[in-house]
């Protein structure tokens, strides 16, 4: 699934770009971003996804997870 392709390259702890995602996973970037924001949710988890400002318009983003998926 998409989900456990961004989990999979999201855990290495290192910052990612959503182009540098869709890359490795072969999902498109709108999609990459949508599981993003699914990572933050207490179905899913309720892991923290960090992002960060590079410049023009483009951003990073690095997962967190959750200690306790069962406590969001």
């Amino acid at each position: 699934s998409q989900l456990a392709s961004v989990i999979i390259e999201m855990s290495d702890g290192q910052w990612h770009t959503l182009e540098e995602l869709a890359a490795t996973t072969s999902c498109p970037p709108a999609s990459v971003s949508a599981r993003l924001r699914d990572l933050r949710k207490p179905k899913f988890g309720g892991h923290t996804v960090l992002r960060e400002y590079v410049s023009r318009g483009l951003w990073r983003y690095k997962f967190v997870p959750n200690p306790d998926p069962t406590i969001p």
